[in-house]
């Protein structure tokens, strides 16, 4: 059985956690549906295109409701994705000439697609290890954490430390390998950290930290 591992945000590790079980998968088909869409899909679709060179080395740490995200877009390609697209290409083969068959090729070209983030998803699946409790220190800046500061002109911004996996600025939500959330690991409330950005140096005040779920306080 294939097992995924589980730390604290403090990298403390902590036991493996088995993903294939009763519950989990029935979670993961449940939600399929309704949290992998065919918007996602053909986002993805379009960013894989941009660029296919390989992904540099990223933190293997994610949240537990990213993880399930992961795996509810992996059931979505492999269940119903795949399937359907490999029935349009087998409809449109059996229309004549594949040469010049736009649907054909087209069906192909995505089917690829599907293949190449199929396997990226298993290969990034057996990496991850899921943070799914808040540090011992929950005064202190971690993976997880939400974290409001305050900059130089007294405007307070809030983010939350994720994986590299499950970034989304809409949300204020970091890479754990972005330059800030690397500056702002350990740190508590009130401390500093500095950054130079192209438009200069700015600086920044904690000015809270708080973490999700049990013990979180």
């Amino acid at each position: 059985m294939r097992r995924e591992r589980t730390a604290r945000p403090d990298h403390t590790p902590l036991r493996s956690a088995p993903i294939g079980s009763q519950r989990t998968v029935a979670s993961c088909r449940a939600r399929a549906s309704r949290q992998y869409t065919a918007a996602c899909f053909f986002a993805n679709l379009r960013r894989m295109g941009r660029n296919r060179l390989p992904r540099p080395k990223s933190s293997a740490y994610i949240t537990p409701e990213g993880a399930e995200r992961l795996r509810a877009e992996l059931d979505y390609l492999w269940r119903v994705k795949r399937p359907q697209v490999t029935q349009a290409v087998a409809d449109a083969a059996a229309l004549g000439d594949r040469s010049e068959n736009a649907e054909y090729i087209y069906g192909k070209r995505q089917l690829r697609e599907i293949d190449r983030r199929i396997r990226f998803l298993q290969k990034r699946l057996d990496e991850l290890i899921i943070v799914d409790r808040p540090p011992a220190e929950t005064s202190r800046i971690f993976f997880g954490a939400y974290v409001r500061l305050e900059d130089d002109d007294g405007k307070v911004l809030e983010y939350r430390i994720v994986g590299p996996d499950e970034l989304d600025p809409a949300k204020g939500w970091i890479s754990i390998d972005a330059p800030l959330a690397r500056a702002l690991l350990k740190k508590t409330v009130d401390d500093e950290v500095t950054l130079t950005l192209p438009t200069g140096t700015v600086t920044y005040t904690v000015v809270g930290v708080r973490y999700d779920g049990p013990g979180a306080g």
